[in-house]
């Protein structure tokens, strides 16, 4: 049985328990034994290595180089990464080793929460979409900094909601998207406002691929 862990916290807005609930009980359903833990203190104190996959959903907050360090070790030795929203996508500001290993960092969600976008499959033959078709959100619409190196699955189109940025044109933002890191495999799904949107079958079935395909 593959190990995985998940640990949840930070910014409260995010509903991080209910959200490592939901996300935790996908990966039951696909066998997994899961550990959830509400402290970033296990990063130094457990052996990350031993884990198939690792599930941030930390919101904001700071981290430890010691805290740090064994994790970006651990997906560089081959234990998968993968999560969503602000929970994997806007953790940890101010450190860039992790930005550079999830792909990219949240900036900005333009009009904020309650933005009604839609999702574009844009890999439909790839494990990670594979029968999905596009579909609409209403939530936040999250502008992101992003690695070039990451192979995009799913976009949204900018803007929707005016604002300074409106001035630049048209942009298709990424929303799913997946890279190495080592030998590990990384993904990150930027749905996932609060436990309701992560319930919608689209986003369900998007971390339920995701999870499995970053998973060691």
């Amino acid at each position: 049985m593959k190990k995985a862990l998940i640990f949840q916290g930070g910014w409260e807005g995010h509903e991080p328990a209910q959200v490592a609930e939901i996300l935790a009980g996908i990966l039951r359903e696909e066998y997994f034994d899961v550990k959830v833990v509400d402290t970033l203190t296990v990063l130094e104190e457990d052996d990350l290595e031993q884990y198939d996959l690792i599930v941030p959903n930390w919101t904001q907050d700071t981290i430890t180089p010691e805290q740090l360090q064994p994790l970006l070790n651990a997906v560089a030795n081959g234990s998968g990464l993968a999560g969503l929203h602000g929970g994997m996508g806007d953790s940890f500001r101010m450190a860039t080793d992790y930005q550079f290993m999830v792909g990219g960092q949240w900036v900005a969600h333009p009009g904020n929460d309650g933005i009604k976008y839609e999702v574009r499959i844009i890999d439909p033959g790839h494990p990670l979409t594979e029968g999905m078709k596009d579909f609409t959100v209403e939530s936040e619409q999250y502008y992101m900094h992003v690695d070039p190196a990451v192979k995009v699955h799913a976009t949204t189109r900018f803007p929707i909601a005016d604002g300074p940025y409106s001035v630049n044109g048209k942009v298709d933002m990424p929303v799913v998207w997946s890279k190495r890191w080592g030998e590990g495999k990384v993904y990150y799904c930027a749905l996932g406002h609060v436990a309701q949107i992560v319930r919608m079958p689209e986003v369900i079935t998007l971390m339920r691929k995701g999870m499995s395909w970053a998973a060691r």
